[in-house]
């Protein structure tokens, strides 16, 4: 995303036409159908460089595809205001696009995917430790960056290339997120 949009930090209305939407604890078990989750927890390693360095290897698949080069940014989160709307999404069909935290604050990720029946979108939300990232695979419906106590900065992979590699979309329904209990106590 490009412009300075306040997806991330609009506070929904109450009206009873928006559904809860639960937030789980990020795994690499439940996120499997959206991408990778980036965590030394579990990971490969090996020592290298004499044994002085642990290499966790191959955390995530980076993908550019035809055209693309990988780009390595920083992006700057302004904090959500709760409770937090969730009605639209975006995707990047031509790459991977990897987030992970620098100052291993928690933040929130939410990814949708078609209903198997109506084809609408539905949003999954996941509560990401200050020690994980994530790497959303080409093409997966999410919303943009969720930082939630402060400000924060967060490595991002992602593609470059003269094609457009963004689309947004609104859900036919809309979502609110209320505050997750322990939000603020899970920053590391």
């Amino acid at each position: 995303m490009r412009d300075d949009s306040p997806l991330q930090t609009r506070a929904a209305p109450d009206p009873p036409s928006w559904m809860e939407l639960p937030v789980l604890p990020l795994s690499r078990a439940a996120f499997a159908p959206f991408g990778d989750v980036i965590e030394t927890e579990g990971a490969a390693n090996y020592p290298i460089n004499g044994g002085t360095c642990l290499r966790f290897h191959d955390l995530a698949r980076v993908s550019v595809g035809a055209n693309g080069r990988t780009l390595i940014n920083i992006f700057r989160a302004r904090p959500v205001v709760w409770p937090l709307a969730i009605d639209k999404v975006e995707r990047h069909p031509l790459g991977s696009q990897a987030f992970y935290p620098l100052e291993r604050r928690a933040y929130l990720v939410v990814v949708a995917a078609p209903d198997p029946v109506s084809r609408a979108l539905v949003p999954h939300a996941f509560l990401a430790s200050g020690r994980q990232g994530v790497n959303y695979h080409p093409g997966i419906w999410h919303h943009p960056l969720l930082a939630l106590a402060a400000e924060s900065e967060f490595l991002v992979i992602d593609r470059g290339g003269p094609e457009s590699n963004c689309e947004e979309a609104a859900l036919a329904t809309a979502y609110r997120i209320s505050e997750p209990t322990g939000c603020e106590a899970r920053r590391g």
